[in-house]
């Protein structure tokens, strides 16, 4: 965390200067899409044009979203396959507890996350919490099976942008690429691809945990802190599998549907809200840290990191509940959002 907030310092400091602010929000609060300046990048071209095709919301996710994302390593194949379905099945509970995309165009949204309900309404070929990670015989080939039959965005070549939207990556393994036909892939082709996948949990030479809507300054700390006690402990991790291993992949595609409505109200397969899921598994996430032992230079360890979700817990309120409290009282509106929750 030392390394995030010197980081925050420098981004605050810069854009001091040059009059720009960064807001921890899952969702801006006010513009219209029409608004949002585009990142000049050819990739985003041609994702502009494809993305409609295939849902409503994807142009919202490009241009009016912020996630924050962790990055967890794996020992080995079984290693991936079991903190890959942790981390898909206790997904939702993240979201829940990272919510903070209420407003939209300077109004309160009916969500707790719409950030991740823009997910659901973007592309079902590259998104989703991927049923076939819990079947028998999950592994890297199956992994790479999947991402095959994605539909790809682009291929680049000699510094330029192809348009390959809708092709087959499995089509290119043969040369049959309508966009390059008799060409066959390279390794940085494969690794672009990999790119356009936008799963809950992403695979790469590490898993992605993408659950997370962007949020206030100690939140950045808890997030790490909460996959890393999860799962970079041996008890942790077996106790973790041990509370989801009886869920099934519908189990888990039902929460992460109703999590962006309904947050931390939201129900666990069992009917127990997720103010009580929440509780359990922060008392792994906390074993998992306290069994780490790292400190920090003053003594403190990381199970602090943690004191934000548990305050969510307790209270059943999260991020996003927070704001809309004080949106529809102390606020009085949305402006002040802009200062309050400023980096």
């Amino acid at each position: 965390c030392d390394e995030t907030s010197s980081h925050l310092r420098c981004t605050r400091e810069i854009g001091e200067r040059l009059d720009i602010g960064f807001l921890g929000l899952g969702f801006h609060p006010t513009l219209k899409r029409e608004e949002i300046p585009v990142m000049p990048k050819a990739r985003y071209d041609i994702m502009r044009a494809y993305m409609p095709k295939k849902g409503n919301l994807g142009l919202d996710m490009m241009l009016r979203t912020c996630t924050v994302q962790v990055n967890l390593d794996f020992a080995d194949e079984a290693d991936m396959v079991e903190k890959f379905r942790i981390s898909l099945a206790l997904q939702p509970l993240a979201t829940a507890l990272f919510a903070n995309s209420p407003f939209k165009e300077g109004k309160p949204n009916g969500f707790k996350s719409y950030r991740s309900h823009i997910w659901t309404d973007t592309d079902p070929d590259r998104c989703g919490t991927l049923p076939f990670v819990f079947e028998d015989g999950m592994g890297f080939e199956r992994w790479v099976d999947h991402a095959l039959d994605v539909p790809m965005y682009f291929v680049r070549r000699g510094g330029k942008y192809i348009d390959a939207s809708g092709q087959s990556f499995r089509a290119f393994m043969k040369g049959e690429l309508p966009a390059l036909p008799g060409e066959l892939p390279t390794m940085a082709d494969w690794e672009d691809h990999m790119t356009t996948l936008f799963p809950e949990v992403r695979l790469k030479t590490f898993l992605e945990m993408r659950g997370a809507d962007g949020g206030p300054w100690s939140r950045l700390c808890a997030l790490p802190a909460f996959w890393v006690g999860l799962l970079y402990d041996t008890e942790a991790q077996g106790a973790a599998l041990d509370l989801v291993k009886r869920w099934s992949a519908e189990d888990v595609a039902k929460m992460r549907a109703d999590v962006p409505k309904l947050g931390l109200e939201a129900k666990d397969p069992k009917g127990g809200c997720f103010r009580d899921l929440g509780e359990e598994v922060l008392k792994i996430s906390d074993l998992g840290l306290r069994k780490r032992a790292r400190l920090s230079s003053s003594g403190d360890s990381e199970q602090g990191f943690l004191n934000s979700l548990w305050e969510s817990v307790e209270t059943g309120m999260t991020p996003a509940d927070q704001i809309l409290h004080k949106y529809h009282g102390a606020w009085g509106g949305i402006e002040p959002l802009f200062d309050q929750l400023s980096y």
